[in-house]
């Protein structure tokens, strides 16, 4: 830079890096959902990090029984643990009453789910139904992304496995709780790249090809399609059932992907700066679980806690049936 322009190169840099800081901390940090949530049980799949922890911790806040479903119980135990700390300081700054003063102030339970293994997941549902004499609120939000190929327990690619098969059959098994529960919700989270997605039902293991990338949106579009064939099963129920994307948050869901060490700096500055907070992330999950506004909405697709519009091939009634049924069959749900 010439010696006359490096003031300008300089001003120009701490200006950048002030709309940086500015753009983090003026982001809205979504709406805030209405509704009581006590009395009420919520199953949060992946609650252990990420958006299913911030999930879990808004609706403990909001005097919930939340179960965390997590892969890994000693790290959702640890979880657990946090939560419940922070629940206390935030009730010592308040000035609020302890719990057993004040009324119940939520609750965590953990159970061990591995969406990878139908074993798993059936002996998590088993124990919920033998546990629980309600459920108000399910909340899929736990998933693979753009790992190497890899197969779960039961032979299934495993972006396809986790993120759709997995929660297939645990929605199914919980259902006739949830209506027993009603009025009652599920909520979904997809993603917006299920745009790069399509239901390849030729190959759905991905043997004959896998690409990581594609393989995910598969499984998210797939998220999106049952969620409005189950919409349409739920019609009279009183159980409602809603997809959503999250946005691009800062969470541990990007493992897979390798980033140059040389690079890491400037994506952790991106990053910061543009992408949205675990909390800032799960609002929208929250919104679908807990607000008023959403009372007797079913079968839509939502991002920032507003609905949104969806590309035709997610809204195929007759691909979402089909992979309904194969859905059934490939999880051993049809006798």
């Amino acid at each position: 830079v010439p010696e006359a322009t490096a003031p300008e190169a300089r001003a120009s840099a701490l200006g950048g890096g002030l709309w940086l800081v500015a753009r983090r901390y003026l982001r809205p940090a979504g709406r805030a959902a209405a509704g009581l949530m006590r009395g009420k049980t919520v199953i949060v799949t992946g609650a252990n990090s990420g958006l299913g922890r911030a999930t879990a911790a808004e609706l403990l806040r909001r005097e919930a029984r939340v179960i965390l479903a997590c892969r890994d119980r000693g790290r959702a135990e640890q979880a657990a643990a946090e939560l419940r700390r922070e629940q206390e300081l935030e009730r010592a700054r308040a000035q609020a009453p302890p719990a057993a003063e004040g009324g119940p102030a939520g609750e965590l339970v953990v159970k061990e789910l591995d969406l990878a293994s139908l074993r798993s997941v059936r002996a998590f549902c088993q124990e919920v139904l033998q546990e629980e004499p309600r459920l108000d609120v399910l909340i899929n939000n736990a998933g693979v992304f753009q790992c190497p190929y890899m197969k779960t327990e039961d032979g299934f690619e495993m972006q396809f496995g986790v993120n759709h098969l997995g929660h297939f059959l645990l929605t199914n098994l919980l259902l006739d709780r949830l209506k027993d529960s009603a009025p009652s919700r599920i909520v979904v989270v997809s993603s917006k790249l299920y745009k790069y997605g399509e239901i390849n039902f030729e190959d759905l293991n991905s043997e004959l090809n896998y690409n990581k990338s594609f393989c995910y949106s598969q499984s998210k579009l797939a998220n999106i399609l049952f969620t409005r064939e189950l919409a349409r099963r739920l019609e009279g129920t009183n159980v409602t059932v809603n997809v959503l994307h999250p946005g691009i948050a800062r969470t541990n869901l990007g493992r897979h992907i390798n980033i140059p060490l040389l690079v890491k700096p400037l994506f952790n500055l991106v990053s910061w700066a543009f992408f949205k907070s675990p909390s800032e992330g799960a609002q929208t999950s929250i919104y679908l679980a807990s607000s008023a506004e959403v009372e007797g909405v079913s079968g839509k697709y939502f991002g920032d806690c507003k609905e949104e519009d969806l590309l035709p091939k997610a809204m195929d009634d007759s691909v979402a049936r089909k992979l309904w049924d194969i859905s059934e069959v490939m999880v051993g749900m049809l006798k």
